[in-house]
C-alpha cells in the first residue's frame, strides 16, 4: 500500500479541521481533526527527517493554524485556510517528503 505524503496529511488536517468546524458548528470537532492529522504528520516527519525537522514542521503547522485567523480577516476564511495549508504542505514536502 502506498504511503500518503506528510504534506497531504498536514494540508488535509488544516483544511479538514476548518471544514468540520464550519459545517458542524462544533469547533472542538474541527480541533480534533486538526490534532489527529497534526500528530500523524508529526510522526511521519520524525520518521523521514528526524526530530529537529519534525519539531520545526510541527511549529509551522501550529503557526499556520494560528496565522489563518488574522489572515482570514483580510482575505476571507477559505482563502486563508488554503493559503496556510499550501505553505505548510510546501514546507513539509521540501523537508520530509522530497527525501522519501
Amino acid at each position: 500500500m502506498a504511503k500518503v505524503p506528510s504534506a497531504v496529511v498536514a494540508a488535509g488536517g488544516l483544511v479538514g479541521g476548518y471544514g468540520v468546524a464550519r459545517w458542524t458548528g462544533k469547533r472542538e470537532l474541527g480541533g480534533a481533526v486538526l490534532a489527529v492529522a497534526g500528530a500523524a504528520a508529526a510522526q511521519q516527519w520524525r520518521a523521514r527527517a528526524g526530530g529537529g525537522a519534525a519539531g520545526a514542521l510541527t511549529a509551522a503547522y501550529v503557526a499556520g493554524f494560528a496565522g489563518s485567523h488574522p489572515l482570514a480577516k483580510k482575505v476571507g476564511a477559505w482563502p486563508a485556510v488554503f493559503g496556510v495549508a499550501g505553505a505548510v504542505a510546501l514546507a513539509s514536502w521540501a523537508v520530509a517528503d522530497r527525501r522519501a
